[in-house]
């Protein structure tokens, strides 16, 4: 492959749409992006293999391999991006438009960009000279299900020693982070005339009941766990979305609660869903059958990273950075079930992210390059 201008990488992997979205109107396949990548790693020399999600049409993984056996560099990200809104951006968000020290883009930073940085870095070094292995990973879903992610977790094709997942840090190495929960509550009542309350059971005032309790669980979260690594130190419960009833002359039949748990690193989703459990079960015993409680998505586990593995060190090193936690949630814990060390690093403000007019700051095209090359040349030269 020629070497290709890194700007001319950003503006072709940026113009191919590769939303996901849980509504249909809005997601797309990531299959595009995902021959663009193939054949910029081919063109490198390496081994590309393209894997299918199952369930998911037009879904696709990519890990491209240099090198043979077990061991060496995993260099990770998330081919999708979050939809987004037309009449916010001052720009086309599928056109790189470099402006003001800034590359603008939907995917700049979060994160089909870092692809373009690893290209960049790897056509400065003599790959010829590998020692370990070098593999990258491309992944659907990310902004949804995580199921790229979950797929290759489960298959436990590839055996890196250690993983970076170039998610958009600021450069500073990130070690840990809290999981992710979404749960629904569904109170069940019978609806009714409302001019007799015994016409019926108000689903509403059994959910009274569920959030009072509920508060009590957020306070005993608070004080059974502390996890100082993170500025809210104790896993959160947040009360998301709640809807009841249609009529004001109708006793309310059915009720739904939305809320988000955040567990940490050493308190599994599994704990905290019985804890939850637990909480409303003298609802559940006042009002049989009325309480229903399912995942809106499948629970996203906490991630950390062994403080002794010389990932870190590197990184740090690298980087200039100390490591820290963090509270939004990344790839990392799936990864990290191929049983290599993972740490997430990548250009950008997360505060970028999910905004109208993405960007990505080009003070960190230099420092990001040479970051990647210390850390392929650390692990795999």
């Amino acid at each position: 492959m020629a070497n290709l201008d890194f700007f001319q990488l950003y503006r072709d992997i940026i113009a191919i749409p590769s939303i996901s979205s849980t509504d249909p109107a809005w997601d797309q396949s990531n299959q595009g992006v995902i021959h663009l990548l193939a054949d910029w790693f081919s063109a490198l020399g390496f081994r590309c293999d393209i894997t299918p999600i199952a369930g998911l049409p037009g879904k696709f993984n990519l890990v491209a391999t240099l090198g043979e056996g077990e061991g060496g560099l995993l260099l990770a990200g998330h081919t999708d991006t979050v939809p987004y809104d037309a009449g916010r951006w001052s720009k086309d968000p599928f056109k790189v438009t470099e402006e003001g020290n800034r590359l603008y883009g939907l995917g700049t930073i979060d994160m089909k960009g870092f692809f373009a940085f690893i290209v960049s870095a790897l056509q400065e070094l003599d790959l010829g000279k590998l020692q370990k292995p070098l593999r990258i990973l491309a992944t659907a879903d990310e902004e949804t299900t995580m199921a790229g992610a979950r797929a290759i977790a489960e298959s436990q094709a590839i055996k890196p020693d250690y993983a970076v997942i170039g998610e958009p840090t600021g450069l500073v190495p990130v070690i840990m982070h809290k999981g992710h929960m979404s749960e629904s509550i569904r109170i069940t009542g019978r609806s009714g005339h409302s001019s007799d309350p015994a016409n019926g059971t108000n689903a509403i005032e059994i959910m009274q009941q569920v959030l009072t309790n509920l508060m009590s669980l957020q306070q005993e979260l608070k004080e059974k766990y502390n996890n100082t690594h993170f500025k809210v130190p104790y896993p959160t419960l947040n009360f998301g979305a709640i809807h009841g009833g249609d009529s004001a002359n109708r006793i309310c039949g059915c009720c739904d609660l939305h809320i988000d748990l955040r567990p940490i690193p050493g308190v599994a989703p599994q704990e905290l869903i019985g804890m939850l459990r637990q909480n409303l079960n003298p609802v559940h015993e006042c009002h049989p059958g009325c309480l229903h409680i399912s995942h809106l998505h499948e629970p996203i586990p906490p991630y950390a990273c062994g403080e002794d593995s010389p990932l870190i060190g590197e990184a740090e090193q690298a980087t200039g950075h100390a490591a820290e936690a963090v509270n939004y949630c990344t790839e990392a814990p799936f990864i990290q079930q191929l049983g290599c060390d993972t740490l997430v690093l990548g250009p950008g403000h997360i505060a970028q992210a999910h905004q109208p007019d993405e960007y990505l700051d080009l003070s960190f095209v230099k420092p990001t390059r040479e970051v990647l090359q210390h850390l392929v040349k650390r692990f795999c030269l």
